[in-house]
């Protein structure tokens, strides 16, 4: 088991026992703290380190405690007191702290009836120590809020209730992360975690997220302070990625930093976290020699009003028993501060302050407060918990209270920021983007763009890119495993390699590859020229019907039945789409898509022209005496043919996709070097079913069209068929056998081809004559004329009959 398990549990135990056993101290930690008692008290939690730049996160929130306490309108006539410790950034010591702080103070007078401890609680910056205290004092409803703990893994509601925090998960850093990633065209990068779970859990979500985008990790190293250099030194030296994420707590870095530089590993650009982007110990020219251009993301900046000062005034004087302010001020001042009575040998070795010793013109960089931001994390998570104990002043302020009404503060602060929490205990995010640059012989963090983030998980990116600085030089810098194949070749996978490392092969003969290089690859033809003519085709087709119906009330159209005109042009409209279906890569669903369609809307093409034989061999025999089967051959008719001959069509095809259906294949047997993508037809029977029953359709209009060849040309779409159908069938026939013998791919081009140009010897066949007529001779398109047509009728077709019994029947025509 575990040290930090071990200590959760035994972290449970002690309070299940306080809880049971009532307020019996059963031990106590020897934590020194800062303290201050009030009517209600905030906990806080921070890895002090002496001059460290933690040591002012304390007093940043002492200083917002007493803001709060000095407002009227917030708690009135309640003062808030807080209790910190020192956390050393382990977890172990982070629970012996939450304990602490669980526990009555020991500043409390053991005669006095046990108080509640702490009201809420202000840690941590780790998120291992995070994990720690969220998990034991979560199950006691006592509210945890961080100010700089960004694991996504605190966002688990169901683990972690009463876990909020003021700084972004790294669910969205890692967003961003990606975004940087994808904006510099970066493909081939490497990655470093810490040993902890910010490391881990912060590179897991980075890799998920690149990997949509395409990009590769080269690899994942693991370091952390304890850790020998050696092994991830040499992994960086023999990689070939120039790109490089650390995902590190600086602490952790900060070493390994420092071997970068010894060793001179230089040309790496290096992206930050936001653990250590800005941290001010690693921020020397020393290491920018390897670091320098580095970027990253922080959270916003903020300058807090009257801060300077309070820190500033900062004094061991004022209270002597605080805790971490001598040595605080033995490092700012150079001299140990010493009580009258307090001196001893030792510290009569060491310089003595003399008491007028003051920070008011310190220069250092504790007291820059200009760009402040875990310090500002820490002031808004103050006030948060003000706020949620302001609603709850008159309801007793239980725990569990605090909780929920914590989940609910949102409130805008004097800043004019928006202070708020999700379901998952999350801010809004937002990001600056930080360059390091050395300017007057000091590195800067210039902050350069913005990543923010809405509730939709849309985001947006903005970058200086002039503005960068980058470790190459002004170049953007390249990072990719291999480059992009030349003109001629496309890409062939490495196998045992990531999908970004790849060789370029020459391409087979008649063929190109895409412009980004991947493995299908497309005829010319097919990707251009079909789409033209297919586009042209449907074009004309739609024109022609807009001719038809804009002169429907013309002899000419009412001769060609312009109900079944209108219902062919549609069909041939269909047809002239149905190529489209065969270009790209082969999927389920068009190669589905291809046969059946093209099937039904050639059955229906086939169907509308029987109907219009039949209507043109009808119209005529219905004046012949004696003749009434022909006058039963109405427009109702028309439709039951046109549709019975369309749903066999279609019954045919619901069977193929039911019992034996089309299906994307990838063929081996046309060549030994290349794979070839095509539509398996599933059933041979099926396709060839569909093709003969068409074929059916198209002989009967044949036979049909041919009988009634001799009519007058005004009237007679007859031969017009007849010369169509000539042109359909002799493309089908030679089809087949053009079908069976082509490989591969160009089988679909031969069926392409058939579909059309069948298709466009329909169109211009029935419909380029009339088109001509009622456009280029619109002297011929009056009834006149056609009467005048029909009294030559009886020698066009040799026979003697009387010419008024072949007037045509003009309802039946119209229909």
């Amino acid at each position: 088991m575990h040290e930090p398990q071990r200590a959760i549990i035994l972290s449970l135990f002690v309070l299940y026992l306080n809880t049971v056993l009532g307020c019996e101290l059963l031990g106590r930690f020897n934590m020194p703290s800062l303290f201050k008692q009030g009517d209600i008290m905030i906990g806080g939690i921070f890895p002090v380190f002496n001059k460290d730049i933690t040591f002012r996160w304390t007093q940043v929130m002492i200083f917002a405690i007493e803001e709060v306490n000095n407002d009227p309108a917030v708690l009135p006539n309640i003062s808030l007191g807080y209790r910190i410790l020192n956390s050393c950034s382990s977890p172990t010591n982070t629970l012996r702290a939450a304990l602490t702080l669980a526990s009555r103070p020991e500043e409390i007078d053991l005669t006095s009836p046990c108080p509640p401890a702490i009201s809420a609680l202000i840690a941590e910056a780790g998120s291992s120590q995070s994990l720690a205290v969220a998990g034991t004092l979560g199950p006691f409803q006592v509210p945890v809020v961080s100010y700089f703990s960004t694991c996504a893994c605190l966002s688990d509601r169901a683990k972690y209730p009463t876990f909020f925090r003021t700084i972004p998960s790294d669910y969205f850093q890692a967003k961003a992360l990606a975004a940087l990633v994808k904006h510099f065209g970066w493909q081939w990068i490497g990655a470093i975690q810490s040993d902890n779970d910010y490391g881990r859990n912060g590179i897991l979500a980075f890799t998920e997220e690149v990997k949509k985008l395409g990009v590769c990790v080269a690899f994942v190293g693991t370091v952390l302070r304890t850790y020998s250099k050696d092994k991830i030194l040499d992994v960086i030296k023999k990689s070939t990625v120039r790109v490089i994420l650390a995902f590190v707590p600086e602490g952790d870095f900060y070493p390994l930093m420092k071997e970068v530089v010894k060793q001179n590993i230089t040309g790496i650009q290096w992206i930050a976290s936001e653990a250590w982007i800005t941290a001010i110990q690693p921020s020397t020219p020393e290491i920018y020699q390897a670091f320098g251009g580095a970027l990253g993301f922080v959270v916003q900046k903020m300058a807090i009003p009257n801060l300077k000062p309070f820190l500033t005034g900062i004094s061991p004087y004022t209270d002597p028993s605080a805790a971490f302010v001598r040595d605080f001020w033995e490092i700012m001042v150079g001299c140990r501060p010493v009580s009258k009575g307090e001196l001893t040998a030792t510290e009569a070795m060491n310089k003595i302050c003399t008491g007028n010793e003051t920070l008011m013109d310190n220069q250092d960089v504790f007291f820059n407060v200009r760009e402040l931001r875990v310090s500002y994390n820490v002031y808004k998570a103050v006030y948060a918990i003000a706020h949620a104990l302001h609603q709850l002043a008159s309801y007793g302020l239980e725990k569990i209270k605090v909780t929920d009404q914590l989940q609910k503060v949102n409130f805008r602060n004097q800043f004019g920021d928006s202070v708020f929490f999700d379901v998952n205990g999350d801010p809004p995010a937002s990001y600056d983007i930080i360059n390091w640059q050395l300017i007057d012989g000091q590195v800067q963090h210039v902050t350069l763009g913005h990543f923010s983030s809405d509730a939709n998980g849309n985001y947006r990116l903005s970058i200086q890119e002039e503005e960068i600085v980058w470790r190459t030089g002004k170049m953007v810098p390249t990072s990719v495993c291999s480059n992009v194949c030349p003109a001629g070749t496309r890409k062939a996978q490495i196998k045992g390699k990531p999908s970004c490392c790849f060789d370029c092969i020459t391409c087979a003969d008649g063929t190109i590859a895409n412009s980004t290089g991947i493995r299908s690859m497309y005829f010319i033809f097919s990707k251009y020229a079909i789409t033209i003519v297919s586009l042209l085709g449907a074009s004309l087709t739609l024109a022609t019907m807009m001719v038809f119906l804009h002169y429907r009330e013309t002899p000419v159209i009412k001769a060609s039945n312009s109900e079944l005109s209108c219902f062919l042009l549609f069909s041939l409209f269909l047809c002239f789409l149905c190529p489209l279906t065969f270009l790209g890569r082969p999927t389920v669903w068009t190669c589905m898509l291809r046969h059946t369609a093209f099937g039904v809307t050639f059955a229906l093409c086939i169907s509308c022209v029987l109907g219009k034989t039949i209507v043109v061999i009808t119209a005529f025999k219905a004046t012949i005496p004696g003749n009434k089967v022909a006058e039963k051959f109405g427009p109702a008719q028309q439709r039951i043919i046109v549709c019975f001959c369309t749903l066999i069509q279609i019954v045919i095809c619901v069977l193929w996709l039911t019992l034996k259906p089309p299906f994307p294949d990838m063929v081996f047997k046309y060549s030994n070097k290349k794979i070839i993508l095509e539509c398996n037809t599933g059933s041979e029977a099926a396709f060839y079913a569909v093709l003969g029953y068409i074929g059916i359709l198209a002989i009967i209009c044949l036979v049909l069209a041919f009988l009634g060849r001799k009519l007058p040309d005004n009237f007679n779409e007859a031969k017009f068929i007849t010369f169509s159908m000539l042109i359909f069938c002799a493309v089908w026939i030679t089809f087949i056998p053009a079908y069976v013998s082509s490989p591969g791919k160009f089988t679909v081009a031969v069926e392409i081809f058939a579909i059309l140009s069948s298709a466009i010897g329909l169109l211009l066949s029935i419909f380029a004559p009339k088109c001509f007529i009622i456009l280029i001779k619109p002297e011929k398109n009056t009834k006149k004329h056609f009467d005048l047509i029909v009294k030559c009728l009886p020698p066009l077709i040799g026979k003697r009959i009387n010419p008024h019994l072949m007037q045509p029947n003009w309802n039946r025509l119209s229909t």
